[in-house]
């Protein structure tokens, strides 16, 4: 390729255009859940848009998450994360479908109940009232007092998970609590 089609927006690039979009996006590994929870609520403050997602097969260990990120705000993130004495252990860019993170969420219609799986949380909502039926999995110690203190309560009236949970057990149910809201509201 010559300098005057760089300039004209030429590429040398062959594949599908869904393989180039696959490339703008990485993803951050981090030590622990705890440093990914908080690099997501750092970095969606100050206005990124990034997404927890699983890992992909080939790097799972264990119940580890990683931060979908824009690969072109690498930089920015990176300074923002070290601003706050974080730093991820290593950035992957999304080169192919073996490396593409998995949802974490699963949404499951049973008519009249909605249930929304988040990692290993599940919250069951009757669809008409909005009344949360019941929360279940996880085996974090404060999962039973969140089902106690959301279970037969609204969507509007349950606290957020992230107000009175503090395990990645209630991280996951405050995902599935949003979806919930999200699907609801539709």
């Amino acid at each position: 390729m010559s300098i005057f089609d760089f300039i004209k927006g030429k590429s040398q690039r062959q594949g599908t255009p869904a393989e180039h979009r696959r490339t703008d996006r990485g993803f951050m590994v981090f030590d622990n859940t705890t440093e990914v929870i908080f690099a997501e609520k750092l970095l969606k403050k100050n206005g990124w848009a990034v997404r927890v997602m699983g890992p992909p097969p080939e790097i799972r260990q264990g119940c580890d998450l990683v931060i979908l990120f824009p690969l072109i705000d690498e930089l920015h993130i990176l300074r923002t994360l070290k601003g706050e004495r974080i730093s991820p252990l290593k950035i992957v860019p999304v080169t192919g479908l073996l490396l593409e993170p998995v949802a974490i969420f699963q949404i499951k219609d049973y008519g009249r109940y909605l249930m929304v799986r988040a990692a290993n949380m599940k919250l069951t909502v009757e669809k008409e009232t909005k009344v949360i039926v019941n929360i279940s999995g996880g085996g974090c110690p404060d999962i039973p007092f969140l089902a106690a203190s959301m279970v037969g309560k609204t969507l509007a009236e349950a606290p957020a998970p992230h107000d009175i949970g503090h395990t990645l057990c209630g991280y996951a149910l405050q995902l599935a609590y949003e979806e919930v809201q999200r699907q609801c509201s539709v």
